[in-house]
C-alpha cells in the first residue's frame, strides 16, 4: 500500500472514531498531521478522552509507553482505538 493510501486510511479511522464519540455526546478535535502522541481529543460533560486512532494493528512498545507516560487529569481516560478492515466496531485499549 502506498503511503498515500495509507494516510487515507488513518484518515478515514479518525473520522470513523470521531463520529462513534460524536455520538455519544463528545465534542471532539482531530489533530492532523501533528505527530504528537494522540489523534483525537474529545470533551464530554463529564471527562476528557484521548484517543490515539491505528488501523489493524497496535502501537508498538515505545508508543504504547510514551501513551502511558503521558500526564493526564484524573477525569481523563487515555485509550488506543483500532480498526480493523471491514469490521464496524474498533477495538479500544484503556491505557493507564
Amino acid at each position: 500500500m502506498s503511503v498515500k493510501n495509507c494516510k487515507a486510511k488513518g484518515s478515514r479511522a479518525e473520522h470513523r472514531c470521531m463520529r462513534i464519540l460524536e455520538a455519544a455526546g463528545y465534542a471532539c478535535c482531530r489533530s492532523a498531521a501533528s505527530l504528537g502522541i494522540f489523534d483525537i481529543i474529545a470533551v464530554g460533560p463529564k471527562d476528557f478522552r484521548l484517543v490515539q486512532v491505528k488501523s489493524n494493528r497496535w502501537p508498538g512498545s515505545v508508543e504504547m509507553e510514551a501513551i502511558a507516560l503521558f500526564t493526564a487529569p484524573a477525569n481523563c481516560s487515555k485509550e488506543v482505538w483500532k480498526f480493523i478492515d471491514r469490521v464496524r466496531m474498533p477495538s479500544i485499549r484503556i491505557v493507564r
